[in-house]
């Protein structure tokens, strides 16, 4: 509606100011005529009253302001015109072009062109690209993704095809291995919901109001073997306050933590605490050391974004712990952050409204 209020009061002004240019025109040609005529042409003044025959030289002023006036009109549509419609034809060609899949097609911007039409192009311009950004994630989730599960589903087969030929005996033994591979395919594939239904808003959450410092206090528990035996300590500072959150989703956040502690971090101290300040509630679990790189922590809460660290022989994981730990922490209204510890490694740090 805005648009076409804009577009009509730019026209109706235009054919107004076209008008009004004709009319003066008219005004001021034909005073200048009649004034040539009574000083230059006497017989003008002295010929028949009631004879309404134009004379040679009013024949040609009409014929001169009417032909002036044409190319005045002409001039003002055209000039128009090209306002109107140069961004239009821009953007009708770029949707083609994105119709038949050619996604960097963009619509030309016009310095002169209506705020209105010029405001069409940037729009268009802004979702063609986001819709290339959208298939360009779409084509790197679908080899991500691929990639994930070929590897389990690959073991999987291999093994029970050894069970099948009789290369593998079917003990005990080969079935923990193979439930073993099924729990960690089906985490995969639980975490690839899990920021799936985050990135589209449908993550969903059951808040209570509740103290998490004992919800800590059992993740570290049942963490605190497994990092035991990878060399390290864990170390508590906990707050008792109340804060309305999903306890579940937060234990998944805080395990997922401490599992990529375990992974990459160099054995030592793991400092897990809990505060309150500028009315958030901030679960931090910090480790010392190797630390991450400035540039990485920006991208480390990407899905499938692996570091160095993650390139070394023997390191594993989906690359979707963190990517799980931001979704949970946009789905309670805060965010994930990673910066620098004071204990020389990184901080990790889930953070949200108290309520």
């Amino acid at each position: 509606m805005k648009l076409n209020a804009g577009i009509s009061r730019q026209i109706s002004l235009s054919m107004s100011l076209v008008a009004l240019g004709i009319i003066l025109l008219v005004q001021i040609s034909s005073y200048a005529l009649y004034a040539y005529l009574i000083r230059h042409s006497p017989e003008f003044m002295s010929g028949d009253p009631m004879d309404l025959t134009p004379t040679r030289e009013e024949v040609v002023w009409l014929v001169v302001t009417t032909f002036i006036s044409v190319v005045i009109a002409v001039l003002a549509a055209s000039k128009l015109s090209r306002r109107i419609l140069a961004p239009l034809n821009s953007v009708a060609e770029s949707l083609r072009q994105v119709a038949q899949g050619d996604l960097t097609a963009r619509a030309t911007r016009y310095d002169h062109a209506m705020g209105e039409a010029a405001q069409l192009v940037a729009d268009f311009n802004h979702m063609a690209e986001r819709l290339q950004n959208m298939e360009q994630e779409r084509v790197f989730w679908n080899a991500a993704i691929a990639h994930e599960l070929r590897t389990p589903v690959t073991i999987l087969r291999g093994r029970l095809q050894g069970i099948t030929d009789g290369v593998f005996v079917p003990d005990q033994t080969q079935f923990r291995n193979l439930l073993t591979h099924v729990e960690g395919l089906g985490r995969l594939i639980e975490d690839l919901r899990m920021v799936a239904l985050a990135e589209s808003g449908h993550l969903g959450l059951q808040k209570v109001r509740a103290s998490l410092a004992g919800e800590i206090e059992t993740v570290v528990q049942l963490a605190a073997p497994w990092l035991q035996v990878a060399g390290f300590a864990l170390a508590l500072d906990l707050t008792v306050q109340p804060v309305l959150c999903d306890p579940m989703r937060i234990r998944q956040a805080l395990l997922a933590l401490l599992e990529n502690v375990r992974k990459h971090a160099t054995p030592g101290v793991v400092r897990v605490s809990s505060a309150i300040s500028g009315g958030m509630y901030r679960l931090r679990v910090e480790d010392q050391g190797p630390g991450i790189d400035a540039a990485l922590a920006e991208r480390v809460f990407e899905a499938f974004h692996r570091g160095a660290l993650t390139q070394e022989p023997g390191a594993s994981g989906s690359g979707l712990g963190l990517a799980v730990v931001k979704a949970i922490a946009v789905a309670h209204g805060g965010q994930a952050v990673c910066r620098p510890s004071k204990l020389g490694g990184t901080l990790f740090e889930l953070n949200w409204p108290l309520g």
